[in-house]
């Protein structure tokens, strides 16, 4: 049974760092790919970053320069660094794992952005 647990979100104000992460269990976690996916209020769930198996990534075009997407295949954990937070980034924040075309997700962490 897979199961992802994300951990590390918090209110922050805006310019502040975050680092979320995730701890999965229950798969084949090194050859899979990873992800964290945000859904703000009112909007739908959307594409945050993405890490493949071999450690290419890939970003939402408004948190490129900020956000960095990490891996750590001994801990079985994905992990994401939020750097100069913005209110917009204001979100539950799910992590995400692909397995043979399975999405599989985690129940989700608050990010709050706000002065």
């Amino acid at each position: 049974q897979v199961q992802l647990v994300e951990s590390g979100g918090g209110l922050v104000q805006p310019g502040g760092s975050l680092r979320l992460s995730c701890a999965a269990s229950g798969s084949i976690f090194s050859i899979n790919p990873l992800g964290w996916y945000r859904q703000a209020p009112g909007k739908q769930r959307e594409l945050v970053a993405r890490i493949a198996s071999s450690g290419s990534t890939n970003y939402k075009d408004s948190v490129k320069g900020r956000f960095t997407i990490s891996r750590d295949n001994a801990k079985n954990s994905v992990y994401l660094q939020m750097n100069s937070l913005k209110p917009e980034d204001t979100a539950v924040y799910y992590c995400w794992e692909g397995i043979y075309g399975i999405n599989y997700w985690g129940k989700g962490t608050l990010v709050t952005v706000s002065s």
